[in-house]
Parts: C-alpha cells; sequence; structure tokens
C-alpha cells in the first residue's frame, strides 16, 4: 500500500480517538462462483489479504467459515444481483468479482508490476468501454487513470500514451486541455527519441505512472503481464483488472480474471481498500469536473465532428522523390493528411516507419509541408 495512503489512515484513526469513536472498518466483498481454478484459490487470495485495517466478506456458496462473513447465494446470476445490493445498502463499500456489465462511459483501471524494474504501472483501461469513438474513449481512459491514481496517494502521476492506432490524436487533445489549465504531467519514453507516446519498451520498465490505451489492448496486456512466466492459464502477478472508473459512477466494483490466482486476488482485494480509502468515485467526478473547464466536451466533438465528414477527392501533384520523413502523424489520420499536402499542392506518400506511421516528402519541400500539417492539426512539431 502507498505510504500516502496508509498515512491517512493513521490520521483518520487519530481523530477518531479525539473525537471519543472510531472510524468505520470497511468491508470489501469477494464473489466466490466462477474461478477456473475453484473456490479454494479465491479463499486463498482472501487468507493472504487478510488484514486488520478491512473486513472480508465473501459472496458464494454456503460454508462454515471461522476466517470471514459469508453472504450466501445459489449461482452466479444471484450472487451478481446479491453484489448490487449489498454495494447500494452499503453494507460493502466495494466487492471484487470476475465479472460484471458496466454502462457506457465507465471502464476499468488496472494495475500491474512490469518487468523490467519491477515498478508498479496503471493500465487504463483494461474491461469496460469508455466511449463508443475511439480517441474520445482513450481520453476518458487518461482521467479515469489519473483518478485513480490519485485515490491511491499518487497526487502528480505521470501519464504516458501507447503507441496504438489514435494516440496521436489522444496526445493533442490532453496537450490542449493541459493548456487549457487541466493538470496532467507527461511521462517520457525511455527511448532515445524521448515523447509521451510511449513504446513496447516503456511497457516492460513502467515507463509512466499511467499507460493509457483502448481496453482491448489493455486487456490483452493484463492478461500477459500477469501470466507471462505461469503458461498462461494461471494469473498470478498484480493487482488484477481494477476498478470501473466513469464520470458519474459510484460503485466500487474491482474485476479479476476467471484465470487469476490467488496472489492476484489478495492484491485486487487490497487494491478495493485502497480506492474506496482514497475515494475514486469523488476522485474522478472532481478530475472530470477539471477536464470539462477545460473544453473538454469541445476537444472531443471537433474529433468526432472530423470523423463524420465525407472525405473530399484531391488529385495528387505530379510525382517527385520523397526522401524526406515528417514524424508524429496518427496513424488514423495518415491518408487524410497526405491529402492535405496533396491539396495544397505538395506531392506526398505514406508510410510506415520503425517508430510509426510516416509521411515522405521532397527534401526541399520539407518545411513547408511540415508547417501545413502543423496547422491542419496533424501533428504537434
Amino acid at each position: 500500500m502507498s505510504k500516502n495512503v496508509i498515512s491517512d489512515v493513521l490520521f483518520e484513526v487519530a481523530d477518531a480517538i479525539e473525537r471519543g469513536e472510531f472510524a468505520k472498518k470497511l468491508r470489501i466483498g469477494l464473489t466466490t462462483l466462477g474461478s477456473e481454478h475453484g473456490e479454494e484459490n479465491l479463499m486463498n487470495g482472501a487468507r493472504l489479504a487478510k488484514s486488520g485495517l478491512f473486513d472480508i466478506v465473501l459472496i458464494g456458496d454456503k460454508r462454515e467459515s471461522d476466517e470471514f462473513e459469508v453472504v450466501e447465494v445459489a449461482d452466479e446470476e444471484e450472487m451478481h444481483a446479491k453484489m448490487a445490493e449489498l454495494l447500494d445498502s452499503g453494507f460493502i463499500d466495494a466487492c471484487v468479482t470476475m465479472h460484471h456489465n458496466f454502462p457506457i462511459g465507465v471502464s476499468t483501471v488496472g494495475r500491474v508490476i512490469t518487468p523490467g524494474r519491477g515498478r508498479e504501472m496503471i493500465i487504463a483501461t483494461t474491461t469496460g468501454t469508455s466511449a463508443t469513438n475511439r480517441i474520445e474513449a482513450m481520453v476518458r481512459n487518461a482521467i479515469a487513470g489519473i483518478a485513480t491514481a490519485k485515490s491511491i496517494g499518487i497526487e502528480k502521476p505521470s501519464v504516458g500514451i501507447l503507441n496504438v492506432d489514435g494516440s496521436r490524436q489522444v496526445e493533442k487533445i490532453l496537450k490542449e486541455l493541459q493548456s487549457n489549465g487541466y493538470e496532467i504531467d507527461f511521462a517520457e519514453s525511455v527511448r532515445a527519441d524521448g515523447g509521451c507516446v510511449m513504446r513496447g519498451n516503456d511497457l516492460i520498465v513502467g515507463a509512466p505512472d499511467i499507460m493509457v490505451t483502448d481496453t482491448l489492448t489493455g486487456n490483452l496486456l493484463m492478461k500477459v503481464f500477469s501470466s507471462f512466466n505461469t503458461g498462461g492459464d494461471y494469473e498470478a502477478q498484480g493487482f488484477g483488472y481494477g476498478p470501473g472508473v466513469g464520470e458519474a459512477y459510484d460503485r466500487k466494483i474491482l474485476i479479476v480474471s476467471r484465470a487469476s490466482g490467488a496472489p492476484v486476488i489478495a492484491n485486487a482485494l487490497k487494491y478495493a481498500y485502497e480506492v474506496s480509502v482514497g475515494g475514486v468515485s469523488e476522485r474522478a467526478r472532481t478530475e472530470f469536473a477539471n477536464a470539462k473547464s477545460a473544453k473538454l466536451d469541445e476537444l472531443i466533438s471537433n474529433v468526432v465532428n472530423k470523423e463524420s465528414k465525407p472525405a473530399e477527392e484531391v488529385v495528387a501533384p505530379n510525382r517527385e522523390v520523397v526522401t524526406a520523413q515528417i514524424n508524429g502523424i496518427d496513424v488514423m489520420e495518415l491518408e487524410d493528411a497526405v491529402q492535405v499536402l496533396w491539396k495544397n499542392g505538395t506531392y506526398a506518400e505514406s508510410g510506415m516507419g520503425c517508430a510509426g506511421p510516416i509521411i515522405l516528402v521532397n527534401e526541399d519541400k520539407y518545411d513547408s509541408a511540415k508547417e501545413t500539417l502543423i496547422k491542419s492539426g496533424y501533428t504537434a512539431n
């Protein structure tokens, strides 16, 4: 657990003692049906997580247990209904479960231990969908990641954007939010060319505190980081797929996989405690409100409207020898950027370099082409 969270808990206890009362001990739920490794695996995870800081409530089959309180259910359907009931009534403060259908606008923020340096890294996000538009979803994933990082005691988390489709557009929006007053600290790649768009090497070493990506890629990364040294059928490392976070979402439901082993279950329960103490839902409301004040909705609307416009047919200028390359173009905008240069009388071709998408132009046209792309919003520098 982070030092800041421990400090907050100790201050809370001290205040309660001064008032002659004690702070409520948090209850963290754990659903126990559906694991590929059986209920005993989940029980072992609960035993590993046992602590004086919070109580664990099992939701599943009837069992006699001197270790944990048990809420009995007949099957998985009843189990998830009971979980929701216990959360909404306040009987439990958060719950770790193996499956949950989140509404659109809510996705889970995972947490792994990277193999290169043994460093913790947040992956935003890993299940659920923050928005139906890919770019909007990744921007919202970044904000959800920041809220989650702050809830576990990282007050100024560094943000990196994984080099996947849409990353450059996400970078532009996040940097515009920053220039409009939204507080965001960008990570720097460990590779020589630097920047906040992260490469595979940055995943291995955990270059940022928060790695922003699309949910499907994030889900895949969680599985690889959790089980790369076990053969794939047993997730042995990390903290699971994390809490569902959205702009106005209150239930603290944390996801693990049906393949998650006892160590991951234990860490997920501790993660649930940390985000509960740190007020992840309240943090998310604050972060999204601050982002909206920095014109989040307007910036996203510009992207969505741009994507909906029909492509204009442009005839290519006369072919030229093209050897100068312009980097920093998002792959999803690559052909549009070429069309913009053609329209301005510059012959250009698209390509793929070792660091990502590129546009090739004649050496003599490089400066003017770069300026055109900057003005048109296809590259930041």
